[in-house]
């Protein structure tokens, strides 16, 4: 029997280096699994917390369809569809905040992280944990491939499928598991954690003088050229190490601490390395913009799928709840 797998990606903004090390590339890499039956979904209904301008979220939501596909995910070989295309979510989300405390929502690390942030609370960023929790359960998966993160939302879909499996005396859902990513954090330009929310990405699009700009801009400390630097400490040598070989990362740690090389010429060669890295993905994505039928074919048939199995748990859940 085939191992499910489920994980999905906010329609927020374009994305990014950290969107691509953090998840994408977890994602393609596990269609080779031979026993894996992939579901990845495009969170349009999550991105409504941020992005409340129809054009701009369509936009997006094209945008993350067309990446995917361009940096290689097979249809044939994963469920691909968008979150709001299966509306059976929206309906499990309010069974599951019917038997989930407010304790359980208020400590949240990534409620409490963009509060501090500065951000504005609303009740979508609030009840968000509900919603990833019904993304998750709905379609019964084993693996939820996560950042560190993300850990404690799966943890926090775990209570909630014991609160219902218990208030219910059912066994409707099965017990989700994270899937930890490999990858260490991936900095954004200004030293944190790259996210669209702080405006610090390296968008997979970018290229030419933008990329540019923005690689020469990631921030360094003030260490004169002739000085022996750390790399471990800079975010230019992290973000090259997602790129580049065992060899030619320890080639370029030597030269930090051997002095002499400024955070200049390390810039150039992370900008090299992504230019190079991402050159195939550019060119397919233009191919794929050109016939916009295909991509939208591709997402109706991933949706039609996603809801067979939705429809089936939703009716278990109804029934166990005495809707049905």
């Amino acid at each position: 029997m085939a191992t499910r797998i489920l994980s999905g990606v906010q329609s927020s903004g374009k994305l990014h280096l950290g969107n691509y090390f953090g998840a994408i590339k977890q994602h393609i890499e596990m269609q080779d699994l031979a026993d894996a039956e992939p579901f990845y979904f495009i969170a349009d209904f999550h991105a409504m917390t941020t992005v409340q301008d129809a054009a701009r979220l369509r936009e997006y939501v094209l945008g993350v369809a067309l990446d995917y596909l361009a940096l290689g995910l097979d249809p044939k070989r994963s469920v691909f569809f968008r979150q709001s295309d299966v509306p059976e979510v929206t309906e499990l989300a309010w069974m599951l905040s019917t038997v989930t405390g407010m304790g359980l929502l208020e400590r949240a690390h990534s409620y409490k992280d963009k509060i501090a942030k500065g951000l504005t609370p609303n009740v979508g960023l609030f009840y968000y944990p509900v919603l990833m929790a019904a993304d998750i359960l709905i379609y019964k998966p084993k693996f939820v491939p996560v950042g560190q993160d993300q850990v404690q939302h799966i943890e926090m879909t775990q209570d909630m499928a014991q609160y219902f499996n218990n208030t219910y005396k059912a066994q409707v859902f099965v017990r989700p598991e994270a899937k930890l990513n490999k990858t260490a954090k991936v900095p954004g330009t200004d030293g944190e954690k790259m996210s669209k929310s702080y405006g610090n990405t390296i968008d997979l699009q970018m290229e030419g003088k933008e990329l540019k700009k923005t690689v020469m801009a990631v921030k360094t400390d003030s260490t004169p050229v002739e000085a022996p630097k750390n790399p471990e400490t800079c975010n230019v040598y992290m973000l090259y190490q997602l790129f580049a070989t065992e060899a030619e990362q320890q080639a370029m740690a030597e030269r930090y601490r051997a002095g002499g090389m400024g955070y200049g010429d390390a810039k150039k060669a992370l900008l090299e390395k992504i230019e190079t890295y991402f050159a195939a993905y550019r060119a397919k994505r233009a191919d794929l913009a050109k016939n916009l039928d295909y991509v939208n074919e591709v997402l109706k048939e991933g949706a039609a799928r996603a809801s067979a199995v939705a429809t089936k748990t939703l009716d278990e859940a109804k029934r166990a709840a005495g809707l049905l």
